[in-house]
């Protein structure tokens, strides 16, 4: 079973560049420390509420890159989902090249390494079934255009979804308005999307303000 990481990974994933529609990375960096967090949570390994953030397991997930944010997590650094947020975007380059690196190692992508203007080097990952990534937007799609429960990784992909922005680049504007209401139904039925989400409205804000008028 992919990761949220690698299925947010896979959701910005551009078929035809074999490249990825990137965040700015302040907000990227957040969406994959909460990808992280909300895998944590499904394995039960972290609990958390409005406040309080809670480490109830550290035994191994099998994941490198789960188990390496658990690490990272202590009552003291995070006993909020906020600041456990905090805590794991420091280290989003390392969350996205870990994941990268599994989605290579699962056979989802492939790596080819080039340059550009023949100096700069680049790194392409074309997909190499696409099955994957299929897999997820009927996921999402299903939902959307349902009025069926939920289960718990569906909760999560669409909250991370709807939090990045991805819902776009995945269907077009008018079918996201439309299903906004449902969007909006599921979403709130997970608690670390919510902060995820309401982190990257602040940040965006923030680079917002930052800009010349």
């Amino acid at each position: 079973m992919l990761t949220f990481a690698e299925e947010l990974l896979l959701l910005s994933h551009d078929e035809k560049s074999g490249t990825f529609n990137r965040l700015p990375d302040l907000l990227l960096n957040t969406a994959l420390a909460g990808a992280v967090l909300m895998d944590l949570a499904l394995m039960n390994r972290i609990d958390n509420d409005l406040k309080t953030l809670v480490i109830h397991d550290r035994a191994p997930t099998g994941e490198k890159l789960l188990d390496d944010a658990l690490a990272a997590l202590s009552p003291e650094t995070a006993p909020t989902t906020v600041q456990a947020l905090d805590v794991l975007r420091k280290n989003g380059s390392t969350i996205e090249r870990a994941a990268l690196a599994r989605l290579v190692e699962r056979g989802i992508l492939r790596e080819e390494g080039g340059r550009i203007l023949w100096v700069f080097e680049t790194r392409r990952y074309p997909l190499i079934d696409g099955k994957e990534l299929l897999e997820v937007k009927r996921r999402i799609a299903a939902l959307l255009l349902s009025d069926e429960i939920p289960e718990s990784r569906d909760v999560v992909i669409i909250a991370l979804a709807q939090a990045c922005g991805l819902l776009t680049r995945v269907f077009s504007e008018a079918e996201v308005a439309r299903a906004k209401p449902r969007i909006e139904q599921i979403a709130k039925l997970d608690l670390i999307g919510q902060e995820v989400r309401s982190s990257m409205q602040e940040l965006n804000n923030a680079i917002v303000s930052m800009l010349p008028m």
